[in-house]
């Protein structure tokens, strides 16, 4: 049932993600591209230890202060061990999804918006954030409405976030077979892959807990596909949801 309810969140996320992001990108035109960083294969047992253990600058507790904080200095490898460091958090739900984030959703598409509708998005964005912080769409939203309400300082802190956790998980792998990237959403696939210039046309689980989305065709570019690597977590779906 674990794997029946990942691929239906994935079928959704094909209809939804893609429209999010390709409207975002069309009203918020300027973005810092993620800088590269060197690849880095993720090693959970490793990022486990360094996040449980209070001495490490990578203590999650450590982690959550500076993010919240809106610490622009954390490094990449900072970045890594958060994002993949939630896992081993106790209310880590890889298929999470907010009570809020649809009223968001439906509102956003009724564009343009008056300042009441913003702020409303900002409202129910902002409480979909404090649930689920990965929420890499509703970042997206969030960003459009702070932007749209002359909010500018804000909207850059949480466009430095996005960024940020999408280089953490590009710097995972090459989105190849042999070095898929390492994502702990399935929703997080497509936010890459958008955030890329494709659009997602079909979805594929092969051995492994190896997922490969298929991508439209773009002029002047080969790439069919990008392979994703759900190990992490599937395993921890299995453990806390096995009989959903």
């Amino acid at each position: 049932m674990t794997r029946i309810r990942h691929i239906i969140i994935v079928l959704a996320a094909i209809l939804t993600t893609a429209t999010c992001w390709a409207q975002a990108q069309k009203e918020i035109p300027e973005r810092n591209q993620p800088s590269k960083f060197a690849i880095q294969k993720v090693d959970f047992d490793h990022v486990k230890e360094v996040t449980f253990n209070p001495k490490n600058a990578y203590y999650y507790p450590k982690l959550m202060q500076a993010y919240f904080s809106n610490d622009t200095t954390m490094s990449i490898e900072a970045w890594r061990n958060f994002y993949y460091g939630y896992t081993f958090q106790e209310d880590y739900n890889p298929f999470r999804e907010s009570i809020y984030s649809s009223k968001v959703e439906e509102l956003y598409y009724k564009q343009p918006h008056t300042r009441a509708e913003c702020d409303t998005i900002e409202n129910y964005a902002d409480k979909s954030l404090k649930d689920n912080m990965f929420d890499m769409n509703q970042m997206n939203f969030f960003i459009y409405v702070l932007k749209e309400k002359k909010k500018h300082a804000r909207a850059s802190i949480w466009r430095f976030r996005l960024d940020r956790l999408i280089a953490a998980i590009m710097s995972s792998g090459r989105g190849t077979k042999e070095e898929p990237w390492v994502v702990i959403s399935p929703e997080h696939e497509y936010n890459i892959i958008n955030f890329l210039g494709f659009v997602a046309v079909d979805h594929e689980t092969l051995e492994g807990n190896i997922d490969y989305i298929k991508v439209q065709p773009v002029a002047g570019k080969n790439t069919e596909g990008f392979y994703f690597d759900i190990s992490r977590m599937m395993q921890v779906a299995a453990l806390k949801f096995p009989d959903i």
